[in-house]
């Protein structure tokens, strides 16, 4: 079972919720964030992507990126547009995306945890991508963006968050990136605060990573670095807890993550795709149903059909993604590592076909392929056989906004 451990929020005031909430650090690059950030002086970036208030000649993880993000969240906090609660609390954010909503708890969830195991993951993660955010916890002091975490639903939370919505107004209601509804409420009554943490501690086996595991592993080396360098933290401090998210599986929806080639089509491409394909063409690239794929080439959409000879029933090897890769991808393109080689690249289910389209007819890529999406249930099947998924296998939406929660680890008052 799981530990929640309700904390004391760093969060936008009542009139600056709209104006400071802003898109994820990791959906944008600098120039994007730069030209969002520009005419914002209350805009998170400022904080998670500090580089837009420098020179840009700089590289974003330059040493001075870091310190400019912890002089911004200073500044934000003396002047009030973000501010931190008296008391530990419990949050809810509910997102409403063209009429689906999705109401998640904000909590923290525990270091030792997610070591053990309890809190799983699908994804391997990089380095260099660790290491940013490592240093950006660092130099705030802060988990500065939450983790996006599922569990398989329960009825006696799901009533409990129910009732809080119902009989409360929410701190924050607008609607802002993609026309997506954000609304938070904070639970600050003791008794229903020990009623979610009791229901997880003795009713919720595991948590999983939806969504962050950059962000995880981030948090959890810097909690680990800390707590080995100031032996008398103890274990319920703030630093053994990192700033999560956690919705029931049955509310999300996982989009399509498709992808692009730029490499030679060989003459006799589509003879290959028949060993392990069935092909026609269609008029309609989005898949209809698993196991099939659209492939644009040459201003026409093809649908491939897998074959039964090469379903598999292991969570991963039977995934989607997975028989693309290895029977495409691999076998006739030799692209045998999707993180590394420039010939690939992924483009989110949000942009649609059309965007597919015109990346291959701009003649920059020479075919796309689109996927049919992979479900909760394959996320949740691999990360419970301790297994990972392919990159880029899911496709999150909507995205939860950075600046509403943010965890002090106060290790600066030890």
């Amino acid at each position: 079972m799981v530990r929640i451990h309700p904390f004391k929020s760093i969060r936008p005031s009542a009139e600056h919720g709209e104006q400071i909430a802003t898109l994820p650090y990791d959906v944008l690059n600098s120039a994007e964030a730069r030209e969002l950030g520009k005419d914002n002086p209350y805009s998170y970036l400022h904080i998670d992507k500090a580089e837009i208030d420098l020179p840009d000649t700089l590289s974003p993880y330059d040493d001075q990126v870091y310190a400019k993000a912890a002089d911004n969240l200073r500044k934000f906090l003396s002047e009030q547009w973000l501010i931190e609660e008296k008391q530990p609390a419990l949050y809810l954010y509910e997102l409403i995306m063209n009429g689906r909503s999705q109401t998640g708890l904000v909590t923290c969830t525990s270091i030792e945890e997610y070591e053990e195991g309890k809190i799983k993951k699908h994804e391997f993660t990089r380095p260099e991508k660790e290491i940013d955010r490592i240093r950006h916890i660092e130099a705030c002091d802060a988990n500065t963006s939450p983790i996006f975490l599922t569990y398989r639903a329960h009825q006696n939370i799901q009533q409990a968050m129910d009732n809080w919505k119902q009989n409360h107004s929410p701190v924050y209601d607008f609607t802002s990136f993609h026309d997506v509804t954000h609304k938070v409420w904070v639970i600050d009554d003791e008794a229903v605060i020990q009623t979610f943490v009791t229901t997880f501690e003795t009713e919720v086996p595991a948590l999983y990573i939806a969504d962050g595991h950059h962000r995880t592993e981030s948090a959890v080396k810097v909690g680990k670095k800390i707590k080995e360098a100031h032996p008398e933290i103890g274990d319920e401090d703030e630093v053994n807890y990192f700033l999560s998210v956690i919705f029931p599986k049955e509310e999300l929806e996982i989009l399509d993550y498709n992808r692009i080639v730029n490499a030679p089509i060989p003459e006799n491409f589509m003879e290959q795709l028949e060993e392990n394909f069935t092909v026609s063409t269609t008029d309609k690239g989005k898949p209809a149903q698993p196991k099939h794929f659209g492939l644009y080439l040459n201003g026409q959409w093809y649908e491939l059909k897998a074959k039964p000879q090469i379903l598999s029933e292991d969570p991963v090897d039977g995934l989607d993604v997975s028989l693309l890769q290895k029977y495409v991808f691999a076998d006739i393109f030799d692209i045998q590592d999707v993180r590394t080689d420039k010939r690939i690249d992924f483009v989110g289910g949000i942009r649609g076909m059309t965007e597919l389209e015109r990346l291959v007819d701009s003649k920059q890529w020479t075919a796309a392929f689109a996927v049919y999406p992979t479900t909760m249930d394959d996320l949740l099947n691999v990360a419970d056989a301790g297994k990972i998924m392919p990159p880029k296998s899911t496709w999150f939406e909507p995205k939860l906004l950075s600046g509403l929660f943010l965890h002090d680890l106060e290790t600066k008052q030890q």
